[in-house]
């Protein structure tokens, strides 16, 4: 029973600090002017989170997977649609371990 009702309050202590967090930057861009270069930056930022991500993680993997994230960048590279990068990028490891390879 503890460890429920512990679980649910960590939960709980997350989602408000999530919260806080999207309303609080909200809030604060508020104050900021948006100039051109700031504009750039909030453009980008969320690729390279991506990256960041992705890059350390893709390095651990097999090479089913280095294989799926560059054939996803080039697919979105290529037709600058993310929906289409993701599902090549999640097809292509799933038609390659399932053949064996």
């Amino acid at each position: 029973m503890v460890d429920t009702v512990a679980a649910v309050a960590a939960v709980l202590l997350l989602t408000a600090v999530t919260m806080a967090t999207r309303i609080g930057g909200v809030w604060i861009m508020s104050y900021v002017e948006i100039t051109p270069r700031i504009e750039a930056f909030l453009k980008y930022m969320a690729v390279s989170v991506l990256i960041s991500i992705v890059v350390p993680t893709t390095i651990a993997a097999a090479p089913r997977i280095w294989i799926a994230v560059a054939a996803a960048a080039v697919v979105a590279a290529v037709t600058r649609s993310a929906l289409s990068a993701m599902l090549v990028g999640a097809a292509l490891p799933a038609a390659v371990k399932n053949l064996g390879i």
